[in-house]
């Protein structure tokens, strides 16, 4: 309990390093994408953001590093990096507009009812389930559409559909989380 207790509040802890990695990363697969248009290397970058933020979680939970700087770093991490690759993405698929604005809305809601919740509560919520396969399923359609440059029409529809489908269904989820840990007095 101790050890949980003092890295709860540390700075400086890998998977917090990971997660400020992820943020570095965001101007280089941007820049590859838009100004080089090199699909493959963006797609490669992609997948190394990918890896660090499975890592990052996992080492956090295995030593004991999570720390409430880290609940906060890491979705921010994801968010900014998700965003930015629909937008680049959004130059090639229009439909990448539809996750892209459920994603905005998304995290607007849950950072204005997350910050009532810490204020209420004093707690920072960690991801759930629902969460994680979301973020996972964004970066394999990310990746698909990086690297299968002549993706059909309809599998990147339905790719997209999936995604979409899964982050109203955490949406709701986290939502409903949030407004229930809201109402209790």
């Amino acid at each position: 309990m101790i050890r949980e207790e003092t890295s709860k509040h540390k700075i400086l802890t890998i998977p917090n390093i990971l997660s400020f990695f992820r943020l570095c990363l965001i101007p280089v697969f941007a820049w590859l994408y838009c100004v080089e248009k090199n699909y493959i290397w963006t797609g490669i970058v992609l997948i190394i953001s990918g890896v660090t933020d499975t890592a990052d979680g996992l080492i956090a939970r295995r030593f004991h590093m999570t720390s409430d700087l880290g609940k906060v770093l890491d979705p921010v991490a994801d968010k900014l990096t998700q965003a930015a690759m629909l937008a680049c993405l959004l130059t090639r698929f229009p439909l990448m507009v539809l996750p892209l604005g459920i994603m905005v809305v998304k995290e607007i809601f849950m950072g204005i009812t997350g910050l009532l919740v810490i204020r209420k509560t004093g707690s920072v919520f960690g991801a759930d389930w629902h969460g994680k396969v979301t973020t996972w399923l964004l970066y394999a359609m990310m990746v698909l559409h990086l690297f299968w440059y002549n993706i059909p029409a309809q599998v990147s529809q339905v790719l997209i559909g999936i995604c979409m489908v899964m982050m109203l269904l955490s949406l709701v989820l986290y939502g409903s989380h949030h407004i229930r840990t809201l109402k209790k007095k």
